[in-house]
């Protein structure tokens, strides 16, 4: 397969957006759902690796992938070859119904990767939020209990069940009244802004406070701990602002679960499949989950999420939960490939140069007052922004502003949380390309700080 992109860094030929990109934003805002949020006017053509081209000849260095989701690059030949290999033999037969190997194929393969104790079940769906709701419906159904506990910050997906655990930003609630289920929210262990031990950030104390909070608040006045089914995390959060866990308050859930018969559910739908430098997230903490929930970098693109729990759990009987799409032989050709790939190579890629890229921001920091943090694991990593490091305020507007700007030079990142712009930028992605990539988000945070001066 022929490249599509020789260059080397982004090129910008039109104003922003062009005339062809326009035209579609303009139909877009008439005849599609205005709830897509959209922070800046990028409109994509077509893509190869970690190059992005937008209708009027733009090219674009994409450090977003899709939010995590294009983790062997944009159109990998191999993944383009297995697709439509298999889209030449079956395209889709309803596995709620009927039987095909594409199935058991994966389930095997998961049950040999994923950090949850073997032997496990899979069941398949379409999305993150969709695993998501499996392992609630499974964590009820498996414990006969109808509670949860989630973390502030959390983001879990949008569906009605999922959404009663996040806990991101108000807009994703505000309209939809009652939650559906019946969660109770618990400060996340954030060290940087530590929500129990104020003023003295990164000593720790956040961990411990995470877990007394719930052992010793929550269990004893408003959440008795036999009535709830499952604790629900994120190891890295997602979109709370790209925030590692600790280790200790990690290990501590898992304990608290042991202890009183609670499952533990880790949401992997951003970290996993190779983003973290290790194939989950969960692996750099010894972390055994219960259940764990997988999708975007799963199939390099295509639609297809992953709820894995203990076979001794998945025992529900047939009816229980289904889905149409769920596990599509296309979808699982493309993941079964991306695992391939992932084992390969590209989780070292991950690795090597997400610590490279991380190094490279640091060094940003010392030279720009306005970065409070730079935070990561691998190719999953949050930079924050903040008025200066002697207050420490977030800086929500700055942050938006030099999003902007790294859009207009050419620079696709994306915000999370109040006041961070996460890099989640294609497995593939070489030091050279990062490179780049600082450079070019060095020039927007000295032009954004220049102009707010």
């Amino acid at each position: 397969m022929s490249a599509i992109f020789t260059v080397n860094r982004p090129q910008i030929k039109t104003a922003l957006p062009g005339p062809k990109a326009q035209e579609i934003i303009n139909a877009d805002h008439r005849f599609v759902s205005p709830s897509y949020t959209r922070p800046y006017p990028f409109v994509a053509a077509r893509a190869e690796g970690v190059w992005i081209e937008d209708p009027d000849g733009n090219i674009f260095l994409d450090c977003n992938a899709g939010v995590a989701v294009c983790s062997t690059g944009h159109c990998h030949p191999e993944i383009v070859r297995v697709i439509q290999e298999q889209a030449a033999e079956l395209i889709h037969v309803c596995g709620t119904d009927y039987y095909y190997r594409h199935m058991p194929l994966l389930a095997r393969k998961l049950d040999e990767i994923v950090p949850v104790p073997s032997p496990t079940r899979t069941h398949f769906a379409n999305s993150g939020t969709e695993a998501v709701e499996t392992a609630l419906k499974l964590a009820m159904y498996a414990t006969g209990r109808e509670k949860f506990i989630a973390f502030f910050n959390s983001f879990h997906g949008r569906t009605l069940g999922s959404l009663s655990l996040t806990s991101s930003k108000a807009a994703q609630r505000r309209g939809f009244r009652r939650q559906a289920l019946d969660v109770t929210h618990v400060p996340y262990a954030y060290c940087f802004r530590c929500p129990y031990n104020l003023g003295k950030r990164e000593d720790g104390a956040c961990c411990l406070g995470a877990i007394d909070w719930i052992e010793n608040r929550l269990f004893k006045t408003t959440l008795p701990p036999e009535e709830c089914a499952a604790i629900v995390v994120e190891c890295v959060q997602g979109e709370g602002g790209y925030i590692p866990a600790p280790r200790e308050f990690l290990q501590g859930l898992r304990r608290i679960c042991d202890e009183h018969g609670i499952l533990l559910i880790v949401d992997e739908v951003q970290s996993g499949m190779g983003r973290t430098g290790k194939m989950f997230a969960c692996e750099h903490y010894d972390l055994k989950p219960d259940i764990i929930c997988l999708a975007k970098g799963i199939a390099s693109g295509l639609p297809l999420g992953a709820c894995v729990a203990r076979a001794d759990l998945m025992t529900w009987k047939p009816g229980a939960h289904a889905s149409t799409f769920g596990g599509n032989p296309v979808a699982i050709a493309a993941a079964l490939k991306t695992i391939e790939l992932l084992e390969r190579e590209l989780i070292a890629n991950a690795a090597s140069v997400g610590e490279h890229l991380q190094q490279g921001l640091r060094r940003l920091m010392e030279k720009h007052e306005v970065i409070g943090d730079v935070r990561g694991l691998g190719l999953m990593i949050g930079v924050e922004f903040v008025e200066d490091r002697k207050t420490m305020k977030p800086a929500p507007e700055l942050r938006d502003r030099v999003e902007r700007a790294c859009f207009e030079r050419g620079l696709i990142l994306l915000g999370a949380g109040t006041n961070t712009i996460r890099w989640s930028p294609p497995l593939i992605l070489t030091r050279e390309q990062a490179d780049v990539a600082i450079e070019i988000f060095d020039e927007a945070i000295a032009a954004t700080c220049r102009s707010s001066a």
